[in-house]
């Protein structure tokens, strides 16, 4: 169990600023029955707990003689520095489902991005998940070995789904894709002006709208 120490701030407002300038991260608890408390915790402590537990995975908050089985559940970032400035906990009933957003974590290796060139389009980064506290994964692993040939589909059903833990998303939704490599009429065209490479070269973006609008299509089918 992820542990992490916190103590009840009343510096509030601007003032924060003298908090993060001691090592301290403004923070809020609040939860259901829980009532909303202004908290600050220790800097470095929190990126040691947030780096192993993410916004997925139950911790233990102690505030002075009381603790609470939290999530992070929202982080606040200076937009130039790219650090936390402020983070929300939420208090969780340990006898109550739960859901939230799980990262997929890829492993292993694809056989057509290694012999034939594929590339590998991750469609899907996260998943919507329910489950108790005590149960929610850290991350859903997905095996990207069996995308052997080019076109070949990764799909929610191959997700190791944890026991006890739903996935709300349909079993044919497309998490992976390995496309095939790009022809040279495609990298000549990489050449070319920004408006007929535009028109003419599908990125990222599209490609992923595609496999949306066909799994659409194509979904009934699968399942």
């Amino acid at each position: 169990m992820n542990e992490l120490k916190a103590t009840v701030r009343n510096i509030l407002g601007k003032k924060v600023k003298t908090l993060r300038q001691e090592g301290f991260l403004p923070s809020v608890l609040y939860g259901e029955g829980v009532p909303s408390q202004s908290i600050a915790v220790p800097y470095r402590d929190f990126e040691k707990v947030y780096k192993k537990a993410g916004e997925s995975t139950l911790i233990t908050l102690y505030i002075n003689h009381s603790f609470y089985n939290v999530l992070i559940h929202d982080i606040f970032y200076d937009p130039l520095k790219g650090v936390p400035l402020h983070a929300d906990f939420y208090a969780v009933r340990m006898d109550k489902m739960i859901r939230t957003m799980v990262p997929i974590e890829f492993f292993g290796e694809s056989q057509a991005v290694k012999n034939e060139g594929g590339i590998l389009i991750k469609v899907t980064q996260e998943l919507e998940v329910e489950a108790l506290p005590k149960d929610l994964p850290h991350s859903l692993r997905a095996d990207i070995s069996i995308l052997s040939f080019l076109e070949s589909k990764l799909l929610v059903k191959n997700i190791i789904l944890p026991q006890d833990v739903k996935i709300f998303a349909g079993l044919g939704e497309i998490v992976a894709i390995v496309e095939t490599p790009r022809s040279e009429e495609d990298l000549a065209a990489l050449e070319k002006s920004p408006e007929e490479t535009a028109a003419e070269v599908k990125t990222e973006q599209e490609i992923k709208k595609e496999l949306k609008e066909k799994e659409k299509q194509d979904v009934t089918a699968v399942e």
